[in-house]
């Protein structure tokens, strides 16, 4: 089934589905989307970690005392 025949079929559910079933799809949908933007952000971070951008907890403490003060 391709991508696009997929979002037919799931938008036919959606005008189709009652309230337990829209709950469900979204609580899904949301929780997977969620966990992709965590993946990408801990790819970063572990691409950060191998080029070496790394902060002290010092230097951390410092940049957040910046911020309040600004």
């Amino acid at each position: 089934m391709s991508a696009v025949e997929i979002r037919e079929e799931l938008r036919e559910y959606i005008e189709k589905g009652d309230r337990n079933f829209l709950n469900a799809l979204y609580k899904t949908a949301k929780a997977y989307m969620e966990q992709k933007r965590m993946d990408t952000m801990i790819a970063e971070g572990e691409e950060d970690i191998k080029a070496g951008r790394l902060h002290s907890q010092n230097d951390v403490q410092k940049m957040i005392e910046n911020w309040t003060k600004e």
